[in-house]
């Protein structure tokens, strides 16, 4: 009997330690400074790694390869009339990775256009 209500207490210490830590230990936000002038864009020739250079587009933003029109296709960085003819010949696609198991383009066109192309299904 001792044992038991000595293992509950003990169990009900740890909790309540755990949980008062967590705060502590997660990640807090701190709010933007309100600034009334833009942040100045970074220079070119700047040390930026590559993935903050070219940030995801957001989800409105993303050409759908489903039901994009040729010009559209073309527009897109390492895709020219041949690609967008081949991609849209080979609709329709169930995921945009299947432009590279299909053939469609190489794996490096891919890679320029992964963070601007969606592959939405007809509903």
């Amino acid at each position: 009997m001792r044992y038991f209500t000595f293992a509950s207490i003990a169990a009900t210490a740890l909790a309540l330690g755990v949980l008062t830590a967590s705060p502590s230990i997660a990640q807090t936000t701190q709010p933007a400074a309100k600034s009334d002038k833009m942040a100045p864009a970074p220079k070119a020739d700047s040390k930026m790694a590559p993935a903050a250079k070219m940030a995801p587009a957001a989800k409105s933003d993303l050409l759908d390869i489903n039901s994009a029109s040729s010009e559209e296709l073309d527009a897109l960085p390492g895709v020219g009339k041949a690609y967008s003819a081949a991609i849209i010949k080979g609709r329709p696609y169930k995921g945009k990775d299947e432009l590279v198991q299909k053939k469609v383009v190489p794996q490096a066109t891919y890679d320029k256009i992964k963070d601007k192309i969606i592959a939405k299904q007809k509903s």
